[in-house]
């Protein structure tokens, strides 16, 4: 005869099922997620799923959500982030009236979220969306609880992050501590109604990052978010609730908006082409996204000296911490403002609009309307237009400081309080006028009869400002990071000579423009190291340019900058160790070139395509590189690429995207037409030279010195033609097996030449790029190349290749404009 407990406990075990070996999304009341046994939920459409896991070399066991179809698990959500499990004992059941439990070995609760509502028969349920969801079996439609509602550091597509007035609840995304932990880290992102509604990202009560309000299109300070493709976005404002959420526009893309352990918002978008996450955007972009970085009525622009300014009509409210780099304490009128006395408005345009926190709204007003409300309130201190949607309707008034402004482009309008002295526009405007022409004038004389002599100052001062100025490294130096410190170690020369064997021969990688680089090992850690070679012609201006532009650009395609050595005339850099040296090395290698079969030229490709986007977009210096080419990539022991030698670069702020010299820099063969002949670059230099690496990398051959017996046409005119007669597969390496590849490939040669297109115009920008060798969207057609035909400017040119001489990439040259 069975005893009571044993039969109570065969009825538990039959009435509560193993989950079956084919994927079910729905748990009820009678089955159970165990750990031990891998089981898994799997919403309807396959896209996501939820069971244990363990996090990167971590042997905790937590409950999570991931994308099911893509190989490298990606978690966008956890349960018991902060109480894990120490083994796999765990389970997971859901039990009336509609709690979700995790259970250890012994039964007791590990995680369970609290509920306001109640199901007679409640499920869990694994939405496509990516939503757990517990529902009564009869009402489907209605959620007791949602993991939408509590998530961690993902922001999915669907979700709404906001603040629900009626229950009081927020949702916002939390940092995880590291890779290997996922607790609740330090940062947070928030949608903040206070005021009225923009994005915000938190140290703990401190905030970092403002995105500036919602104008019906975009956050007011907020450049790359723009209407696009792949997603559309909104703010939902009533009296329930306010809420910032994106949906997809198309349901085979995956994107999520995830928050780093170190408090960067990054949007991913999956690439189906690399099988990896591309990083879309991140924020935020640079200085002038720190919040308050100019202090009160301070204003914000990366194109000046340095970034922080006044507002026109203010002043610095403590000079002289401002001509220190010290802009906290920010500016005050020029005029002081009397609310009993006239007074006006003054426009500035171009702005991100100021911090709302202490702000007020009106949907129905008009521009005039709003300016008489602002009038009538001594403590209103601005007004805007509310919404740009549609034209331009809705009143924004600002109360106390204006805080968190950078000069944007598309900017808005603000209309600022000021003394009715500081409007005036008549005559005083013509007599400051006539003074400033005078002083100019005065200035440009006296320029013109200093000019000789300060030339030959500078030359003999020249050598002497350099290694003081290069051994402080301070920003006073390098305006564009606004008075930071670099934060790059200094080395020893002593160190250095241990380091590499004193330069021995034997350890020598190859030569450049700049000069030898060398292996070295130091502190266990194999490094690179550049010397600067005392014939150089332009190594100072190299060195120089290198700390500028790397010294705190972070990106997994970028060569990492360890540290300098400047110890009387020795300039020495010291960079991570790549382990394949540089691609042209491998890829104009025909033995090594086996190595690089379709997928990895496919990474490679795709690897410098985000470098250049994060160089030209997302980076806190805009950075056009002036010398992409092959021997400037290097690869890693994975073969992951890294764009490299930044002594030719130009840096950039705000929306600058290029600029003229009459000294022309670069390697014939990667440089655009409008640079060589007329000395102009931009981005779409870049996105030239880019694209003439990509033919490179798809079919093994320089574009110069590549020539056929019927023409002489250069790699991009052979390219050019064959793809006009619908042959572009011919142009693959012959040592490629691509017929497993064969759309990739063409759409890949497509995209290059879209990139060599003649005119700047029609060449797509990086982020472009990315997206159109990662989806399978129409292309435009392209259009006549750059340099169509093969010209013999350097007959001479050499390939060379071994592991101890200089790249056999075409050298850099540089060539100077007559007078």
């Amino acid at each position: 005869m069975i005893s009571s407990s044993r039969f109570h406990l065969c009825l538990f075990l039959f009435t509560t099922s193993i989950l079956s070996s084919h994927a079910i999304d729905t748990l009820n009341t009678s089955q159970i997620v165990s750990d031990n046994r891998d089981d898994i939920l799997i919403s309807s459409n396959g896209a996501f799923a939820l069971g244990f896991f363990s996090p990167g070399s971590s042997s905790n066991r937590y409950v999570g959500i991931w994308y099911n179809k893509i190989e490298a698990k990606t978690v966008v959500w956890v349960a018991n982030r902060d109480d894990p499990l120490p083994d796999r004992s765990g389970t997971l059941r859901v039990i009336q009236p509609g709690r979700l439990l995790l259970l250890n070995a012994t039964n007791a609760t590990i995680w369970s979220p609290n509920i306001s509502s109640s199901a007679q028969t409640p499920v869990a349920r694994l939405l496509d969306s990516g939503n757990l969801v517990v529902t009564d079996a009869n009402d489907e439609n209605n959620f007791i609880w949602q993991s939408f509602d509590y998530p961690t550091d993902n922001f999915l597509p669907g979700m709404k992050l906001g603040k629900n007035f009626v229950t009081g609840h927020e949702v916002y995304i939390a940092s995880a501590k590291n890779n290997d932990d996922p607790a609740t880290g330090g940062f947070t992102y928030h949608c903040d109604p206070t005021g009225y509604p923009q994005t915000v990202i938190k140290e703990g009560a401190s905030v970092r990052f403002k995105t500036g309000p919602w104008n019906g299109v975009r956050f007011s300070g907020s450049q790359n978010l723009v209407k696009n493709t792949i997603f559309s976005f909104g703010v939902v404002i009533n009296k329930d609730e306010v809420y910032y959420h994106y949906d997809l526009l198309n349901d085979s893309v995956y994107m999520r908006f995830t928050l780093s352990e170190s408090g960067v918002g990054q949007r991913w978008l999956w690439s189906y082409q690399t099988r990896n996450w591309i990083l879309y955007l991140t924020i935020p972009t640079d200085n002038c996204d720190i919040y308050k970085v100019c202090g009160a009525y301070g204003i914000c622009n990366t194109k000046t000296t340095p970034d922080c300014s006044c507002l026109n009509k203010f002043e610095p409210s403590d000079p002289q911490g401002w001509d220190g780099g010290d802009f906290s304490n920010g500016c005050i009128r020029r005029t002081p403002l009397n609310c009993k006395d006239d007074y006006g408005f003054l426009k500035y345009s171009g702005v991100k609009l100021p911090d709302t926190e202490r702000s007020w709204s009106n949907a129905s007003m008009s521009l005039e309307e709003c300016k008489v409300a602002c009038s009538k309130n001594c403590s209103c201190t601005a007004y805007a237009t509310l919404d740009i949607s549609n034209g331009e309707h809705g009143c924004l008034l600002w109360f106390g400081d204006l805080v968190d402004m950078r000069e944007i482009s598309p900017g808005q309008d603000i209309y600022v309080r000021m003394a009715k002295s500081e409007l005036d526009s008549g005559s005083r405007k013509k007599v400051i006028l006539i003074v400033t022409l005078s002083v100019v004038m005065g200035i440009l004389v006296l320029g013109l009869s200093l000019l000789l002599y300060c030339q030959k100052r500078k030359k003999q001062n020249h050598q002497w400002q350099e290694s003081e100025r290069l051994k402080h490294i301070h920003m006073d130096t390098y305006p564009s990071e606004s008075h930071e410190e670099l934060e790059l170690p200094m080395y020893e020369l002593s160190t250095i000579i241990k380091a590499t064997d004193d330069f021995a021969v034997s350890n020598k990688l190859g030569e450049g423009g700049f000069g030898p680089v060398y292996k070295g090992v130091l502190e266990g850690q194999e490094i690179a190291v550049k010397r600067l070679s005392r014939s150089s012609l332009q190594g100072q201006d190299e060195f120089k340019n290198e700390v500028i532009c790397i010294a705190k650009l972070q990106h997994r395609n970028l060569v990492r900058l360890l540290g300098c050595c400047i110890q009387g005339e020795e300039r020495i850099l010291l960079y991570e160790y790549m382990t394949n040296k540089s691609l042209d090395l491998i890829l104009f290698d025909q033995v090594k070139k086996k190595m690089l079969d379709w997928p990895r030229r496919f990474n490679i490709i795709n690897g410098i395509a985000r470098g250049l986007m994060y160089l030209h977009q997302d980076s806190r210096l805009r950075v056009i590189h002036r010398d992409l080419k092959a021997s400037n990539i290097l690869l890693d022991s994975d073969m992951i690429p890294k764009i490299s030698d930044f002594g030719l670069a130009r840096t950039f702020g705000g929306n600058e995207t290029g600029a003229n010299t009459s000294r022309v820099v670069g390697t014939y063969g990667y440089m655009s037409p409008e640079y060589a002949v007329d000395g102009m670059f931009s981005v779409k230099s870049d996105v030239f030279s880019f694209g003439v690496l990509v033919l490179e990398i798809i079919s093994g051959k320089r574009n110069r010195g590549f020539t056929l017996v019927d023409h002489r046409h250069n790699l991009l005119g052979h390219a050019w033609m064959l793809y006009k007669e619908e042959r572009s597969l011919e142009i693959v390496d012959s040592c490629v097996e691509y017929s497993s590849y064969l759309s990739q490939i063409e759409r890949s040669i497509h995209v290059g030449l879209l990139c060599v297109q003649e005119k700047t115009e029609e060449r797509p920008n990086m982020s472009s790029v990315v997206l159109m060798l990662n989806n399978d969207g129409m292309l435009p057609e392209a259009k006549h190349p750059g340099f169509f035909t093969g010209r013999d400017i350097i007959r001479n040119e050499t390939s060379h290749s071994s592991n101890t001489a200089s790249s056999g990439n075409a050298m850099t040259i540089s060539l100077l404009e007559a007078r």
